[in-house]
């Protein structure tokens, strides 16, 4: 190793443990994150093949999940592919995903993952096999203790919305409740217990990586009281600096709900 390579990392060490000081006290139960910027990263570093930088940032997950466990979040969601993924990129690029994802999927649902996973998303929009493989690997860690890992796949905030409405319509009508009676007693709980998250707290912290400052439609319900931290990193060269960064952000805003 070189004298700069050497204190680079010391510096890199000093100035984590310093972020981990600052970031102590209050901390995020819930973070939620768009792994955006994979194929910038891929162009940037001088691949000709877009989808390598899919495969490096579906590593990086394995990463940001021990990140997250070191600091004692409690569920995690991850979006990995977004209908309108589906229907615009290239059939190419769309079935490289489908084989990454679901191999991802399978090692953090290996036997000795420390977390349950549940898939939120539409399985309509995906591969009879891709979606077979993907609650088949759901299934593996259903009973395990440890931190909730939400992948996010064929996922859309306002699908997510319509579908919730959509079931309870439906399980009013199977209970014999009227439209009329429905629209006297409906509130914003009956629609939160339907959709892919309930049960789990809203996010308290959403990540977006690559420098886009919007949320095209993730977790569009869930996020009324989130708050947000972007950066310039694109997902495969995020770090667990980054990481604290944005942790140590959230411990020192003041939350204003619904002001």
């Amino acid at each position: 190793m070189s004298l700069r390579s050497f204190l680079s990392d010391v510096v890199y060490s000093v100035y984590s443990r310093r972020l981990i000081q600052q970031a102590s006290g209050r901390h995020p139960r819930h973070i939620a994150v768009i792994l955006d910027g994979n194929r910038r990263w891929a162009r940037e570093a001088g691949f000709a093949d877009p989808t390598h930088g899919h495969r490096v940032g579906a590593k990086k997950i394995l990463d940001f999940l021990s990140w997250c466990r070191e600091a004692d979040v409690e569920v995690v969601t991850l979006w990995l592919l977004s209908t309108d993924n589906v229907r615009s990129r290239s059939s190419d690029e769309v079935a490289a995903l489908l084989q990454i994802i679901p191999d991802i999927v399978d090692e953090l649902s290996g036997p000795d993952a420390p977390w349950r996973i549940r898939i939120v998303g539409s399985p309509d929009v995906l591969p009879t096999e891709a979606a077979a493989r993907l609650t088949a690997a759901a299934l593996r860690t259903d009973g395990r203790d440890g931190m909730e890992v939400n992948i996010a796949v064929g996922y859309g905030g306002r699908q997510e919305i319509a579908g919730a409405v959509r079931k309870l319509l439906k399980q009013h009508a199977d209970e014999g409740t009227t439209i009329h009676e429905l629209a006297k007693i409906l509130d914003v709980d009956h629609i939160s217990e339907h959709l892919y998250t309930s049960g789990q707290p809203d996010p308290d912290l959403i990540i977006r990586t690559s420098g886009e400052q919007r949320l095209s439609g993730f977790l569009l319900w869930q996020s009324a009281h989130s708050e947000f931290w972007f950066t310039e990193a694109y997902w495969p060269a995020f770090r667990r600096v980054d990481f604290l960064r944005a942790v140590r952000d959230y411990a020192v805003r003041h939350r204003r709900y619904g002001g």
